[in-house]
């Protein structure tokens, strides 16, 4: 099961990052069809927030189509997102949490490593052309 986390510095509301938290679990296979999210009691306790606000985030996400709310029983995932398997992804992660250690062991910061990933994306970096 997913555990939320809050992040001040990050720029958007809390009800944003759990959406957000939401999406990039289902992108990266950590939450599949028919599993279950926290229920809303659980995520007020956990984060100290107002109950509204997992329910607007709960509410987002059900208009997106990728959960739905079982009366009685909890909100549960829909839909997945991602165009690639879990064991694909999961690989991934893998080497780019091997990038990571040796970019902050170069002494980057989060801001630098941040940087240097957006201007790969930007630019199309990595990407075969023939």
């Amino acid at each position: 099961m997913i555990q939320f986390h809050l992040d001040s510095g990050s720029g958007l509301s809390p009800y944003q990052q759990v959406v957000q938290q939401v999406r990039h679990a289902l992108r990266l296979g950590l939450l599949r069809e028919g599993d279950q999210l926290p229920k809303v009691k659980d995520v007020v306790a956990q984060l100290a927030i107002n109950p509204n606000t997992v329910l607007k985030a709960y509410r987002e996400l059900e208009l997106s189509g990728l959960v739905e709310a079982r009366q009685g029983s909890g909100t549960f995932v829909k839909a997945g997102l991602g165009s690639t398997s879990p064991e694909v992804m999961a690989a991934l992660r893998a080497r780019l949490a091997v990038w990571v250690r040796e970019a902050r062991e170069a002494g980057l910061d989060a801001e630098d490593i941040d940087a240097l990933v957006r201007s790969v994306l930007a630019n199309g970096e990595g990407v075969a052309v023939a």
